[in-house]
């Protein structure tokens, strides 16, 4: 049986943020890939190029390197189709302040969390194992490669937005980021309440600032 993730990132959650970055294209098959994985893919090695600034690599520079990363990062994900299928059905009864309020907390929390991690970068692989397209939606399937060998696999869930696909969710080894997030999210508000759940984001986000 899995292990219930913490409130605020399980160690799945972290993993999944960091395969975002830990790239380094190992099938040489871009005339070939659909838009959705062309996008993904773009997005990742703007991550790499952060990463390799020889002018961002001195500790100094820590705070500039994590804006840039930030940047890329709001470029990846769409943190409101996140926030609202890990809310699932209490997002409707949010007003539209309590709405925008949640989706800047999880976005934050989401973004530092995915920053440290991207920090860690090895020279980790991915492999790129096609997409699927099904009008606004589609899935990215991927497998990283660590340096032992071990494959695991990783989906991206995009959705379009105009002429962007935006990622809002990712499935490692079939586990469910929004998912995750979902179980942890229904516990807090049906045992105490959505006030409760905010006040816990609030302290995590103050916890990652630190």
């Amino acid at each position: 049986m899995r292990q219930p993730a913490s409130v605020m990132m399980s160690l799945r959650g972290l993993a999944v943020l960091a395969a975002l970055a830990l790239v380094v294209p190992v099938a040489a098959r871009e005339a070939a890939a659909a838009e959705p994985t062309t996008q993904l893919r773009v997005q990742i090695n703007r991550v790499l190029r952060v990463l390799e600034d020889p002018n961002l690599k001195s500790p100094d520079k820590a705070k500039e390197r994590r804006a840039a990363m930030r940047g890329v990062a709001n470029d990846i994900f769409d943190f409101t189709e996140t926030s609202k299928r890990a809310l699932g059905r209490h997002w409707a009864a949010r007003t539209p302040a309590e709405r925008e309020q949640f989706v800047q907390l999880f976005a934050d929390v989401l973004e530092r969390s995915y920053i440290s991690k991207v920090e860690l970068y090895g020279g980790e692989t991915i492999e790129y194992a096609g997409d699927t397209v099904d009008g606004d939606q589609s899935a990215v399937n991927t497998r990283i490669v660590t340096r032992q060998g071990l494959r695991v696999p990783i989906q991206y869930r995009m959705q379009r937005k105009g002429e962007r696909w935006l990622v809002y969710d990712v499935i490692i080894e079939g586990v469910s980021l929004v998912a995750n997030y979902r179980s942890q999210f229904y516990k807090i508000i049906q045992t105490s309440s959505f006030e409760e759940l905010v006040k816990k984001m609030k302290t995590r986000q103050e916890e990652l600032g630190a």
